[in-house]
């Protein structure tokens, strides 16, 4: 496995104990927070096929465990949320195709001791194309992320990745319950991002670590076949 380099963090002086910026140790979190990790794998998905344009693969284990270690987080459990690709009665050769792929990483989260836990895809048909939508797995996320201390008693804090501001709630809801909520995101201040800022979200959480192409490369996965070429 890559060895990650440890990324010192810093609060800006104008902010108010709320984000985490590269820079020096002052203001970590407390050594070795113990953590639950809940990952929007549609999210994720997203933002990798974003940052590379080609064919990549990445341990997502080692992707969590690496970020982890950089910010003083000893991770307890890794939870990730998705949902299988919508099946017709009779499904086409693409559903099939759609359907193998996804248990194929979802057999590899297991072997990872990754928890999937699995909303459904509903079909609908909007101005004569067929449009595919996640339904339930918000709702796992919420479910799972409030009860996690009478599941884990000995967590201390979760992790969200995620860049839904839709999640602002149950933020809120967790520092209620005196849940430290660490947001691994990202995003870009450019006009017309895919990834725009959201200050809402941001600013509900209890500290933030923005996500960059170099934490997947660390981990990347190598064709060993095309190195020895």
């Amino acid at each position: 496995m890559v060895k990650m380099e440890k990324q010192n963090i810093y609060k800006a002086e104008n902010i108010k104990n709320k984000v985490i910026f590269p820079g020096n140790r002052n203001g970590l979190p407390d050594a070795f927070f113990k953590v639950a990790v809940f990952i929007d794998n549609a999210y994720l998905l997203r933002l990798k096929n974003y940052f590379f344009k080609r064919k990549f693969k990445y341990s997502l284990n080692d992707f969590i465990l690496e970020i982890a270690k950089a910010n003083n987080l000893f991770v307890e459990k890794i939870f990730i949320y998705d949902a299988p690709p919508f099946q017709g009665e009779i499904p086409t050769e693409w559903e099939r195709k759609k359907r193998e792929d996804y248990d194929k990483f979802a057999a590899s989260f297991k072997e990872q001791g990754i928890i999937l836990r699995e909303g459904r895809t509903q079909r609908l048909k909007i101005g004569g194309e067929f449009v595919y939508r996640q339904k339930g797995v918000d709702m796992l996320i919420g479910i799972d992320a409030v009860s996690v201390k009478n599941d884990f008693p000995n967590i201390q804090g979760v992790v969200l990745l995620t860049g839904d501001s839709d999640f602002v709630p149950l933020v809120d809801k967790l520092k209620k319950l005196n849940i430290s909520v660490f947001l691994w995101t990202y995003f870009e201040r450019t006009r017309g991002s895919p990834f725009s800022r959201s200050n809402f979200l941001i600013k509900s959480a209890s500290k933030y670590f923005k996500l960059t192409p170099d934490c997947f490369e660390r981990v990347e996965k190598k064709d060993v076949k095309n190195e020895k070429k």
